[in-house]
C-alpha cells in the first residue's frame, strides 16, 4: 500500500480484533439457547461475521508488512477477494436451508449481497495494485471498511436475536 494508508489499516485491524474478541462475549451469553436447530443458525450466521473480522485483521497486517515488492500483497488481496467471493456463495446457500428464520431483503443484502461487493472491490485492489493504479488503495480500504460495517451489522443482528430468545427462554 502506498504510503499514509497506516493508520486506516491499523484501526480497521484493531476494530476486527475487538470485535472479534466482544463477539466470543455475545456468542457465549447465548450459548444456554444452543440447540439442534440453533447449529444453522450459528454456522450461517456467526461463521461469516467472525471470518469478516478475522479477514480484516489478515488484510490489514498484509498490507502493513514492509514487503520488497508490491506483487505479494496484490495477490494476497486477490485471493482474499476470490476466497471471500466463494465462501459468500456458502454462506448463501446455508441461509438458503434455514428453516427456522424468515429473512428479508435487508438480510439478504447483509449476508449475502454486501459481502460479494466487498469481495469484488478486493480483487479489483488487489488488480489494481499490481498494475500499480492510483484506485487500488482506496478500493481495497473500502472493500475493508465494507467488511468492518458488515461485520458490526451481523454482530448486532445475532445479539438483539439472542436477547429476544433468551428472555422467550426465560418466560
Amino acid at each position: 500500500m502506498p504510503h499514509g494508508w497506516d493508520n486506516f489499516l491499523i484501526t480497521a485491524g484493531t476494530s476486527a480484533a475487538t470485535l472479534m474478541g466482544l463477539l466470543f462475549v455475545v456468542i457465549t451469553l447465548g450459548a444456554q439457547m444452543s440447540d439442534g436447530r440453533a447449529q444453522g443458525g450459528i454456522h450461517a450466521f456467526v461463521t461469516p461475521t467472525l471470518v469478516h473480522f478475522g479477514g480484516i485483521l489478515f488484510q490489514s497486517m498484509i498490507l502493513l508488512a514492509p514487503w520488497p515488492s508490491r506483487w505479494v500483497p496484490a495477490v494476497a488481496m486477490l485471493l482474499c477477494g476470490l476466497a471471500g467471493s466463494s465462501y459468500a456463495i456458502v454462506v448463501t446457500r446455508m441461509l438458503r436451508r434455514l428453516d427456522f428464520v424468515a429473512l428479508d431483503l435487508r438480510d439478504w443484502a447483509a449476508y449475502a449481497g454486501a459481502p460479494g461487493l466487498a469481495n469484488a472491490g478486493l480483487i479489483a485492489g488487489g488488480a489494481g495494485l499490481a498494475a500499480d493504479q492510483a484506485f487500488a488503495p482506496y478500493a481495497i480500504a473500502c472493500a475493508i471498511l465494507l467488511l468492518l460495517l458488515i461485520g458490526i451489522h451481523d454482530a448486532w443482528d445475532l445479539s438483539l436475536w439472542i436477547v429476544r430468545n433468551r428472555s422467550r427462554a426465560h418466560d
